[in-house]
């Protein structure tokens, strides 16, 4: 009996992850920074928790964005966690196309970068580590502080929308719930 095996290759192709993985859902964050050049951020729903202690956080961001380049460089970051409600932000922060601060009510954190309004969490960090994965860099932070009040309902994001009516969407990935009416098909842009 011969032991030696070996599989066909069945590496999925990118469509494969994005539907396979659209199946885990996640929260959406805004990462931003500031510059020589100004203020700068990019939509990411790839962060979380990876230690305590010390306190440290991850994100993902893609090479072929703009918004992360300049954000490496100054060494400093804030990831501005989105409520429910916050599907403008999500799409102005998500697009390619406009001015990502222009009239928004932004402020300048003690950390060095923008605290963006009315979002359910910012955590002011530092990077630590970045770590090339791919098509995307795995950014490490240390944490330095952490600002919240109270607790709302998340932006989620699953099977390529926004929102939280899973049911429904389990039957049809299109269909997107009236707090979050954008799908990928709308131009969003992680990293």
């Amino acid at each position: 009996m011969s032991t030696d095996v070996r599989p066909t290759d069945t590496t999925p192709t990118s469509g494969d992850m994005r539907a396979a993985m659209g199946i885990f859902a996640s929260g959406v964050t805004i990462v931003t920074g500031i510059d020589s050049d100004g203020p700068v951020g990019f939509a990411c729903q790839s962060f979380a928790s990876v230690s305590l202690e010390p306190p440290l956080i991850l994100f993902c961001a893609d090479h072929g964005g703009r918004s992360w380049p300049r954000i490496q460089k100054t060494g400093r970051f804030c990831v501005n966690v989105l409520g429910e409600a916050q599907s403008e932000l999500c799409a102005r922060f998500g697009s390619s196309r406009g001015t990502r601060f222009e009239d928004l009510d932004w402020e300048l954190s003690r950390w060095g970068a923008p605290s963006l309004p009315g979002v359910m969490l910012r955590v002011h960090c530092e990077i630590e580590d970045v770590h090339v994965a791919g098509d995307h860099d795995v950014v490490i932070g240390r944490v330095r502080e952490l600002e919240y009040d109270g607790y709302e309902r998340p932006m989620i994001f699953y099977r390529g929308a926004f929102g939280t009516d899973f049911d429904e969407r389990a039957q049809s990935h299109h269909d997107a719930t009236p707090a979050s009416m954008l799908t990928w098909g709308d131009g969003i842009r992680w990293g």
